[in-house]
């Protein structure tokens, strides 16, 4: 749906990006491909249940890479061990790939430490400059680059979209992990002070501090909740909206399957899209192209999901005028 006049949630095409080239690229010959490629790819969960590795395989099939004719995927998974991670690292890297993809950003640190020659490609919501996983987003240097999910300006978007929602709303908490570099808390505080809503840091660190987090933003008369994204609030979507019925309190955050799983709205990339794009990454470094001079992309696409069943149940009526910007309405 288009929205004029509003650069940030207007739906556009990876124009004049790597995800563009996917979409107008015809399929490779394989009498192109010097070799049989060999991919490693290393996982928090496994090939069956990380929602990463599908997207990634689609976008290269697009591109001509048929799994075990022209490519061969060599899986490490962690099935949901972190503490697995550094072995498994090390091991694929002794493997000898011509290029690793890392899904995560608590998996690709693991990765640039095995190696500083095999090519990377990650796939991350944390900021990759910040979690010290690239020197720069227009040049990253080195041997990773990838896509990230992060984005400055969606946390801002994202509280204004609940303002707008429910205009009364006065005290918002930010659940978020402190170990999972983004920006996303400082700028929901920074959005905070223009819309005239005190915004409440709740920290946890692992599932068990979901619990006294919950309790704390009752305590503060938080009205709203908004889930900064990262493996472990993923990992955890049904014990949060959960609390957040426990507690009366509205949810947001920024993946489409949170307002399906009972969040008010969320607002934030297509992430099958851009994962899909970190092929044609895949397929350049493969070609002779160098990480280090490849931009880590970041979505240009964003997506408005609104829940009106969960806004009746708090007795909200979402405003038409912000109805007819969303991409999805679930009833």
């Amino acid at each position: 749906m288009s929205r004029p006049g509003d650069p940030v949630i207007t739906r556009r095409a990876f124009i004049g990006t790597a995800a563009g080239a996917l979409l107008a690229r015809p399929l490779l010959a394989e009498a192109q491909l010097p070799k049989v490629a060999r991919i490693g790819v290393l996982l928090f969960g496994t090939p069956d249940t990380d929602t990463a590795f599908s997207p990634i395989r689609g976008g290269l099939s697009a591109l001509g890479y048929l799994d075990g004719r022209n490519i061969v995927f060599e899986h490490r998974y962690a099935q949901g061990r972190a503490e697995r991670l550094p072995d498994l690292a090390a091991d694929l890297v002794r493997s000898k790939p011509d290029l690793i993809i890392a899904a995560g950003g608590d998996v690709t640190p693991f990765v640039k430490r095995a190696t500083a020659t095999i090519p990377i490609v990650m796939i991350t919501s944390t900021d990759p400059v910040e979690a010290g996983l690239v020197s720069g987003l227009a040049r990253p240097g080195g041997n990773i680059t990838g896509v990230t999910f992060s984005s400055s300006d969606l946390a801002a978007k994202r509280l204004q979209f609940l303002k707008e929602a429910a205009p009364t709303i006065a005290r918002v908490a930010v659940l978020w992990n402190p170990d999972h570099p983004d920006h996303e808390f400082r700028a929901t505080q920074a959005a905070g002070r223009v819309l005239g809503v005190h915004v409440q840091s709740l920290e946890v660190r692992s599932p068990e501090d979901f619990g006294d987090a919950f309790r704390l933003a009752t305590r503060e008369r938080a009205e709203a909740v908004i889930v900064a994204s990262s493996r472990m609030m993923t990992l955890n979507r049904a014990r949060i909206v959960e609390l957040t019925r426990e507690h009366r309190v509205l949810l947001v955050s920024g993946w489409g399957p949170w307002a399906a799983a009972g969040a008010l709205l969320s607002y934030g990339p297509d992430l099958d899209e851009i994962i899909r794009s970190s092929a044609t990454y895949v397929d350049r470094i493969l070609r002779g192209a160098k990480p280090g001079d490849l931009p880590v992309q970041q979505p240009t696409k964003f997506e408005l999901v609104i829940n009106v069943k969960t806004a009746a149940a708090h007795g909200l009526t979402i405003p038409q005028s912000l109805l007819v910007r969303a991409d999805r309405v679930i009833q």
